[in-house]
């Protein structure tokens, strides 16, 4: 193996290391985000807001956006360079 390269660890049979209860762990984050949201949207769209609706609908798809680019974090675009 090159020198400096980090060989991945794996788990024994019937065990967990590190890198799979994070595995895990980030899976049940994702997993109950997508529920909450779901749960949101629909409570969002059978509540009457009246005059404030096109507000909370505006508030709302900015959040989604906000936490999507939030837990993307950087993106790198190819082309773009800055003199």
């Amino acid at each position: 193996m090159p020198k400096g390269v980090l060989k991945k660890m794996e788990s024994k049979r019937f065990s967990l290391n590190r890198n799979d209860l994070e595995s895990l762990l980030k899976g049940l984050l994702i997993t109950s985000a997508g529920a909450g949201l779901t749960y949101l949207a629909q409570w969002t769209s059978g509540t009457d807001f009246g005059e404030a609706t096109p507000l909370v609908v505006a508030v709302g798809a900015f959040l989604v956006n906000f936490l999507r680019k939030f837990l993307n974090g950087p993106v790198k675009q190819p082309g773009l360079t800055l003199p």
